[in-house]
């Protein structure tokens, strides 16, 4: 019995320590090798840069934006808001009173920031990682009054950005990305020197 259960322990033990050296070590080092060589933004985070080469962002993960001179995302369920150690969703259903009553304040938040109309479900609604960098086309252009008249630019030119920063996916709907967006509206204030 002895003997059966030593000779059977030793292919177990080779197999464990192949497969892990292939799977823990050669296979992620190549992928990550692959990755740098072919898509070397997208495999190190899709980041942003400013003029001075400071990250400032990245294209896919939301960060937040609280000045009224700027297109504000959608909430954010990640802990303190947009903390990318956090990324879920808040797990409330459909008849959570939590829910209920924190897109309430989401949408009282909204009015007063002039919003008419319908609101765009993502402007009150988190997202499933609460890390969403996109809005909807609908949603952004319910903050052009608002961010037109805190900036002094004209409502027109502010609709204009987000038309042709809008985007659609193959398999998705419109959306744009508001760092994007952002950063075109300082461009643009900074052009007429606002």
């Amino acid at each position: 019995m002895g003997k059966d259960f030593t000779s059977a322990l030793r292919p177990a033990i080779v197999l464990t320590i192949l497969f892990a050296a292939l799977l823990g070590i050669a296979y992620p080092l190549a992928m990550t090798g692959i990755g740098q060589a072919i898509f070397p933004a997208q495999a190190n985070g899709s980041l942003v840069r400013d003029a001075d080469g400071q990250v400032i962002g990245s294209t896919v993960v939301g960060q937040a934006f609280t000045g009224d001179r700027y297109f504000q995302t959608r909430p954010s369920a990640a802990g303190d808001g947009y903390n990318g150690l956090s990324s879920s969703g808040s797990n409330l259903g459909p008849t959570s009173r939590d829910l209920v009553d924190r897109v309430r304040g989401d949408i009282d938040a909204r009015r007063a920031q002039g919003v008419t109309g319908a609101i765009p479900a993502d402007l009150v609604t988190a997202s499933g990682s609460g890390l969403d960098p996109d809005l909807s086309p609908a949603a952004a252009l319910a903050q052009a009054t608002r961010i037109a008249a805190v900036r002094g630019l004209p409502v027109g030119e502010v609709r204009a950005l987000v038309t042709a920063l809008t985007e659609t996916s193959v398999l998705g709907d419109p959306h744009v990305n508001v760092l994007a967006l952002n950063r075109a509206l300082d461009a643009a204030a900074a052009a007429r020197g606002r």
